[in-house]
């Protein structure tokens, strides 16, 4: 990345970052990751690398062999793979969302269980918390833990899991009940992928990717008490702690949209940029049809509403980072609407620029046009982000 196009916002070692991932992502490119798609199989190769060179776990802590720094450095990582036409979905889950709570949350011994190898990329987790009747909203959630002495048992369903195959366990959202007032709160536990009665089923997507989606089943799974996230072996510390479940479930989402906001911007960037070539290039009349303003001034536009939203993608990260968890929710929520819109509007503005070129293999961009989609829809949609600002920010009342 050349100075001209750097954020002005970034120090250098976060410009050096991006650089070598861009130089990392440039080996496997749009290709590789059309190739591996096509195959049914998964970025190993990629994912391997990218963990060799420390970018897995660049937001873990150094003790547990991560690279002591933050969800700012680690959307770069995403942001620059997506650029080059690799982007790694499951950065989004195992180490942003799942790494965060349990470097935040978990106790010394899930820490050392689970942190080491979710840094070198040797362990990876799939997070659950939606559900066939409930979404994501976490107050609907019916998959209930109970105790039985000193384990939990866990029963419920889970849908558009992504990558629970190749995940060595999945933290689980769901609610128990309080013993002081009785009333059902949010928890989270980690699932190991062989616990009996715990099942999976691939949903058929008409969407091509890497990494597939998954409905769960818990069937009675039963759990060790320190399979509770935050809890002693007992299970006592956390399931006393009224508001703790709400607290990591989320620690968990605000990295969550920071990095499906690292997503968009990174494969809209993607698209712009094969865009902007073809259009310097191509010649149908004596001029390259960049020259003209029909084709120039929307890809001008595209470029700017992606540099908007990656800065507001920066100010949520370095407010996250900052522990400054609630207006790191406000400009998160921002952040991913932002960034999902204008990823949508490069790559169909991209498509527009190469004509019947765009929905050709050659290109890889026809693609990017279902999947530019999954930003605006997971992990939360665009209507329910309005609603968060309409309600959180402007104080307006709520219609449901």
């Amino acid at each position: 990345m050349s100075p001209a196009t750097a954020p002005a916002a970034e120090t250098e070692e976060h410009r050096a970052l991006r650089a070598a991932v861009a130089a990392l992502g440039q080996r496997y490119g749009r290709d590789y990751h059309a190739r591996i798609t096509e195959e049914g199989g998964r970025p190993a190769e990629l994912w391997a690398d990218a963990a060799k060179l420390g970018y897995l776990g660049v937001n873990l802590p150094e003790e547990y062999g991560g690279g002591g720094g933050g969800i700012a450095e680690l959307s770069i990582v995403l942001e620059e793979l997506g650029a080059a036409g690799c982007p790694l979905l499951m950065m989004v889950v195992s180490p942003a969302i799942c790494g965060t709570v349990i470097s935040r949350f978990g106790t010394p011994a899930q820490k050392r269980a689970w942190l080491p190898g979710l840094a070198d990329g040797s362990r990876m987790m799939a997070f659950g918390i939606t559900e066939p009747d409930a979404g994501s909203n976490s107050h609907r959630i019916t998959t209930t833990a109970r105790r039985e002495g000193s384990d939990w048992v866990l029963t419920g369903r889970k849908v558009f899991v992504s990558g629970v195959d190749i995940a060595d366990a999945t933290l689980i959202v769901g609610r128990t009940e309080d013993a002081r007032t009785g009333r059902l709160k949010p928890c989270l536990f980690i699932v190991d992928r062989d616990a009996p009665g715990f099942s999976r089923s691939p949903i058929d997507m008409e969407l091509r990717a890497a990494e597939k989606q998954f409905e769960l089943v818990l069937d009675e799974v039963r759990l060790p008490a320190g399979a509770l996230v935050g809890a002693d072996d007992s299970g006592g510390d956390q399931a006393e702690a009224p508001d703790t479940g709400l607290l990591q479930l989320f620690a968990g989402l605000n990295p969550e949209r920071i990095m499906t906001a690292a997503f968009a911007v990174g494969i809209g960037r993607h698209a712009l940029a094969r865009a902007v070539e073809y259009a310097r290039t191509r010649q149908v009349w004596a001029e390259p049809i960049g020259a003209h303003q029909a084709i120039a001034h929307p890809l001008a536009a595209a470029h700017i509403e992606l540099e908007l939203a990656r800065l507001m993608m920066q100010k949520a990260a370095r407010l996250y980072d900052a522990g400054d968890d609630a207006a790191a929710g406000e400009a998160a929520n921002m952040a991913k609407y932002a960034a999902a819109e204008a990823c949508v509007k490069a790559v169909d503005q991209a498509v527009h620029t190469l004509g019947g070129n765009g929905l050709t293999r050659e290109y890889g961009l026809a693609s990017l046009v279902t999947a530019s989609r999954v930003a605006r829809i997971a992990p939360v949609s665009r209507e329910m982000i309005l609603n968060f600002v309409s309600h959180q920010t402007l104080g307006l009342p709520k219609s449901y």
